[in-house]
């Protein structure tokens, strides 16, 4: 997969190699998983409209009572109110989940929240048929694909803020609907991806092997058992997906640059979740498997480590705090998350050494730095441990090797303690 711009960012910052999505409490993942990054609170204690925090500014509302110009395009399904409540200025935004890439039924922001009344627009179900939904929105753009439209909102913003006398400093903010199905981008990006010569994945089920406790839309995009053959063309086309927002992403790099401001920018980069595309005999992300759970985070700029790596690990609620710090802004004493910035210039610098995982209330897992345990609380329940170290594809359980005992043990009962900790409704349950 070719993402020159991501590399560059790569070679330019610092890469969390183990950072991570705790998870969801609903089928749409991107909701909660933006909700952290806003509140700087973990899953379980997020809240008011939106999943936002009521008890402390959001992360951009903090750069916002600093004296920063706040601005959002892009994907946005947490509800006006909390986007209101986040940016000063919006331009093109979808609230929505997902929808058809060239025809995005967009507004801008609403300086008073009255946004217009629901209208009906066209969007895709589970097996690519269209049906009937109700969104607000302005205007439909047409014939641009989504991932361009947000570059294009984010590119005339800073353009508009270098031509303009507005001295403040900005936080920028940009969220793409892709590469979420339907898997579609300019034939260009298509075509760099031959389906013959995509590689199944080592750990490609045509289906899983017991019952997770969820089987909802994302399942049902492509049939059972899956075929190889159909899963090429997926990947193909997720790859090239991700290779034409590289390009967006690039071209807004390249303006950053333009106006000057590259060097006096922080850039964070991550991502919601991954997807499955047939891994495990799964096609969606409503699991605790690492290549659904197990995302990006790069930072880029100014007190930032240039081409390093940390693989401490950490999650999205850490993003709140770490960028605070590193803009020297106060961090609300309420915040969940640790700021990464000690990571910089001392590697060895203690985050924590386990992380809690959850999906709804059928799914948990505890992930340390090299073993993971999933606990799945369906009718006939089920319990797998991996070996990290060995095992990256998580295909051999050891939850029943008696040579593990200990280390399933272990992270039993580092798994309830951290439920415990964080106030998992499971454990009141």
């Amino acid at each position: 997969m070719e993402t020159p711009n991501l590399d560059a960012l790569v070679r330019e910052g610092c890469s969390f190699t183990h950072h991570f999505n705790m998870g969801a409490d609903q089928g749409a993942v991107c909701v909660p998983a933006r909700s952290m990054i806003m509140s700087g609170h973990s899953l379980f204690n997020i809240e008011g409209p939106g999943g936002m925090t009521e008890e402390h500014p959001t992360l951009p509302e903090a750069f916002g009572n600093a004296g920063y110009r706040t601005f959002g395009t892009g994907k946005w399904h947490n509800g006006h109110e909390a986007f209101n409540r986040c940016f000063d200025e919006g331009k093109d935004i979808f609230f929505g989940g997902m929808g058809n890439h060239w025809n995005v039924p967009v507004t801008d922001r609403y300086p008073l929240g009255k946004y217009p009344q629901p209208k009906p627009y066209r969007g895709f179900s589970g097996n690519g048929s269209i049906w009937p939904r109700h969104k607000q929105y302005d205007k439909y753009a047409s014939g641009t694909h989504s991932s361009e439209l947000f570059a294009n909102a984010m590119v005339n913003f800073l353009e508009n803020h270098d031509e303009s006398a507005d001295e403040r400093p900005f936080f920028a903010y940009m969220a793409t609907m892709a590469p979420h199905d339907p898997r579609t981008c300019p034939g260009k990006y298509l075509a760099m991806y031959d389906q013959d010569n995509i590689q199944i994945p080592g750990n490609f089920q045509p289906e899983h092997p017991f019952d997770i406790g969820w089987c909802g839309r994302d399942e049902h995009l492509e049939d059972y058992p899956r075929d190889p053959e159909k899963l090429r063309r997926h990947i193909a086309d997720y790859y090239a997906m991700i290779t034409h927002l590289d390009a967006q992403i690039g071209r807004v790099l390249n303006r950053l640059e333009t106006i000057g401001e590259r060097e006096n920018t922080i850039i964070a980069f991550t991502a919601d979740h991954g997807l499955a595309v047939g891994q495990h005999g799964l096609m969606g992300k409503q699991n605790l498997y690492e290549h659904s759970v197990h995302i990006p985070l790069l930072l880029v700029g100014p007190d930032i480590a240039v081409d390093e790596r940390r693989n401490h690990l950490t999650s999205h609620y850490d993003i709140y705090p770490t960028l605070c710090d590193l803009a020297g802004l106060d961090t609300p004493s309420a915040i969940e998350g640790e700021t990464l910035v000690p990571t910089f210039d001392n590697p060895d610098a203690e985050i924590r050494d386990h992380l809690l995982l959850a999906y709804e209330d059928v799914m948990r897992a505890v992930r340390g730095e090299r073993y993971k345990l999933i606990e799945y609380y369906t009718e006939d329940g089920y319990t797998q441990l991996f070996d990290l170290d060995a095992d990256q594809s998580e295909t051999d359980d050891l939850s029943n090797d008696d040579s593990y005992s200990a280390e399933y043990e272990q992270l039993q009962a580092q798994l309830r303690q951290l439920q415990e900790t964080a106030d998992d409704p499971l454990i009141e349950e």
